[in-house]
This record gives C-alpha cells, sequence and structure tokens, in this order.
C-alpha cells in the first residue's frame, strides 16, 4: 500500500512548464467568443478614440503653427476627414471582404499601374527625392499613397488564394511559388518608389496570411529572411540614404530632427507641457504632425498620454484577436487577420521609429498622424474587418419574417 503511494506521488507532475505554443493556445481559448460582433463593437470604439485623439493633436499642432485663418481651415479640414474616414468604415462595413472577392482581379491590376503611375507626368508628386504620391489633375491637386492601398489589395488577394488552392496550398511549387511571385512584383514597384519600410510592410503582412492560410512555414519564413534580409543589407551598402538612416541609428551619424523628437518625447515628463504648449515643433522639428506624431503626444501629454495610446492599441490587438478567431468563414477571417495585422503593424512600427528602436522612417501612425491616404485607408481596412464580423452574425442569428415585420413597425 505504502508503495503504491509512493509511486503515485512520484508519477503525479509536481508542475507543468508552459510552452510558448501552450501560451498561445489559452490566449487563443480565451480570446474566442462566439458572436464576432461583440469584439468588432469594441473595436470599432477603440478606433474612434485613436481618431478623436488625432483630431485634438492635429489642431494642437496647428494652433501655433498656422494663421488664425490657416487653423480655422486646418481644423475644417481634419474635422471632414474624420467624418469621411467615419463614413468610408461604415461603407466597407456593409461590404465586408466577400462583397469585395469578385473584384480582386480587376482591384490587383489597379493597384499595380497606380504604383507605376506614381513614376509618370503627370500624375507623379515627387516630394523629398521619393516617388510615392500619385497626384490628380482634378484642379484641387490631391494626391493620394498608392502603396497603402496595395497592401490591402495584395493581403485579400492572398487570403481568396489561400482559400481557393485547398491543401494545394502546402505545395510549394503550385501553392507558395505563385503567391509569393504576386508579392514580390508588388514588394519591388513599392520598394523602387524609395520606400523600403512600406515595401518591408507589405511583405510581412502578404507572407503572414499566407502562413496563417495553411502554407507551410519554412518556405514562408526563408522568403521573409532572404528576401528581406538581402534587400536591407544592399540598401545600406548601395543606397546612400538608407546607409545615412541606419547610421543614424548606430549613433555614427547626428541627425537634428532624430535628435529632436527623442527630446521632445523625453521632454514631457509624467503630464506633458499641456495641450497645445508643446514648443519643439516651432524649433525646427519637421513632420511632428505626421511621422513623428507619437513624440508630440509625448511632448504636450507626457508619459500618460504615450501609455493611453498604448492602451488604446494593446486594446486594438486584443479586440482584433477576438474578432478573427470569432469568425467562421475561411476567406474572412483570413482577410481580416491580414488587414488588422498591416493597421497594427504600421503602428508598431511608427512607435519604435519615434522611440529610436528601429532606424528612421517615415511612417505614420494610423488614426492619428496627419495624412489623407493613411486615415481613409486604415479605416477602410478596419471597415471590412468589421463587416466580416457582421456576415457572421447574421449568420448566427438570421432575421425572421416576424422579427423583421416588428422591427420596421
Amino acid at each position: 500500500m505504502a508503495r503504491t503511494k509512493s509511486l503515485t506521488l512520484e508519477q503525479k507532475p509536481v508542475g507543468e512548464q508552459l510552452t510558448i505554443m501552450g501560451f498561445l493556445d489559452n490566449l487563443a481559448r480565451k480570446a474566442e467568443v462566439h458572436d464576432p460582433m461583440r469584439p468588432a463593437m469594441r473595436l470599432f470604439v477603440v478606433v474612434l478614440a485613436l481618431s478623436l485623439l488625432g483630431f485634438l493633436m492635429q489642431t494642437s499642432f496647428a494652433a501655433t503653427t498656422r494663421t488664425p485663418d490657416e487653423f480655422w481651415t486646418e481644423v475644417r479640414g481634419q474635422a471632414l476627414m474624420r467624418i469621411l474616414s467615419v463614413g468610408v468604415m461604415l461603407l466597407a462595413f456593409r461590404l465586408g471582404p466577400a462583397g469585395l472577392r469578385r473584384l480582386l482581379p480587376h482591384l490587383v491590376l489597379l493597384a499595380a499601374i497606380l504604383l507605376v503611375l506614381v513614376f509618370i507626368e503627370p500624375f507623379r508628386a515627387a516630394r523629398n527625392g521619393a516617388f510615392r504620391w500619385v497626384e490628380l489633375p482634378l484642379g484641387a491637386h490631391l494626391t493620394f499613397q498608392p502603396s497603402e492601398l496595395a497592401r490591402i489589395v495584395v493581403v485579400l488577394w492572398v487570403a481568396d488564394r489561400c482559400v481557393k488552392l485547398g491543401r494545394r496550398v502546402h505545395d510549394i511549387r503550385r501553392g507558395v511559388l505563385p503567391m509569393l511571385a504576386l508579392t514580390l512584383v508588388f514588394f519591388g514597384l513599392v520598394l523602387v518608389e524609395t520606400d523600403l519600410g512600406g515595401s518591408m510592410l507589405l511583405l510581412i503582412c502578404a507572407l503572414s496570411t499566407m502562413w496563417v492560410g495553411g502554407a507551410r512555414m519554412l518556405p514562408v519564413g526563408a522568403s521573409l529572411v532572404a528576401i528581406g534580409g538581402g534587400v536591407i543589407s544592399a540598401a545600406s551598402l548601395f543606397v546612400p540614404y538608407m546607409r545615412n538612416r541606419i547610421s543614424m541609428w548606430f549613433g555614427q551619424v547626428d541627425n537634428g530632427q532624430v535628435a529632436g523628437t527623442l527630446q521632445a518625447l523625453a521632454s514631457g515628463d509624467l503630464f506633458g507641457a499641456g495641450f497645445s504648449h508643446g514648443g519643439f515643433r516651432n524649433d525646427g522639428v519637421p513632420y511632428l504632425e505626421s511621422d513623428y506624431v507619437f513624440a508630440l503626444v509625448g511632448e504636450e501629454l507626457g508619459v500618460l498620454g504615450t501609455w493611453l495610446v498604448l492602451a488604446c492599441w494593446l486594446a486594438f490587438l486584443w479586440f482584433a484577436l477576438r474578432l478573427v478567431l470569432s469568425l467562421r468563414e475561411r476567406y474572412e477571417a483570413l482577410a481580416t487577420f491580414g488587414l488588422l495585422l498591416s493597421v497594427a503593424l504600421q503602428a508598431m512600427v511608427h512607435v519604435q521609429v519615434v522611440a529610436g528602436l528601429a532606424p528612421p522612417k517615415g511612417m505614420t501612425l494610423p488614426f492619428l498622424s496627419d495624412g489623407g491616404t493613411s486615415l481613409i485607408v486604415s479605416s477602410f481596412a478596419v471597415g471590412l474587418a468589421l463587416g466580416a464580423a457582421r456576415k457572421t452574425h447574421e449568420e448566427l442569428y438570421p432575421c425572421t419574417p416576424s422579427n423583421a415585420t416588428a422591427s420596421s413597425l
């Protein structure tokens, strides 16, 4: 009896080490909900909160950098743009990824044409030696950045191909290589603009969607390391501006903009200088309203303000995860994963650049930075994800004729 008891005690595990896969599995079980509209509505609220905070920061920036007439013009423009972004989000909510699925071949062609137009007169709008914008000759000089739209289109196309391939997605020659080929075409078009950060973001989002869609991890990971690492190494050796930016990151070259943004971020202490009281924008530090808006938040709202922004983005990630795991239809789940990943990764890169954790890169912070293309495309991506949740919700809770009649009355 004593021997049996001792064996039982020896066989009983005294503790279990939680591996990374076990942690992710537990996290997935906690995140999954029955109805995706619950996390979808919370995600919508988080996006509205970020957009409102962005409007306040843009108003603050304009308060001391514009004349009174220019200030009110800027405020009206920012308000209209953010109202338009909500309208775009609601339109995408009605469409969902399924609403664009039949149009994907045409959208892929359109995105490729727009990426070529950035080099062709009279459509190109070069800025600081980069060809990233297309200008529409409509008299109002409307410009937008096609690479933002291309990233969304590539993600949707990859998700669609993964679903259509079925088990063949595991095949390298018939599955991975065709998807990788189109991804590399768009990667190259964005890269030669020159936009290394935007091209890498497109590549990571496409390959991540491909991997989650069932492609083998080894060829996908090897492609990312080989292509991404090779391009970054070549750019750091042969492209002067990239070599200069990497040297800035390692502290080998002094740059007033990088040093100024770090000082602005650190100057706010706990509570910040106060709304519209930041001084670095008038001390020669450029792009605090766009590429370095997180530094403006730190300067005016302090550590608490940066924590608020980071908390909103953590909430965005959590509700995005819950939304993706709750979708039933495979194409919409894959598309939603890629769409929300593209928005979250862009935010992560922006914060890392401002904090000095990544080489300087002109990338906006979605919903906060000044930039119509980023705001509209990010809103469109989130709206499509919310549309996927709406479709699943309607399948789970179909409206009966009696209920429809009662609701109309």
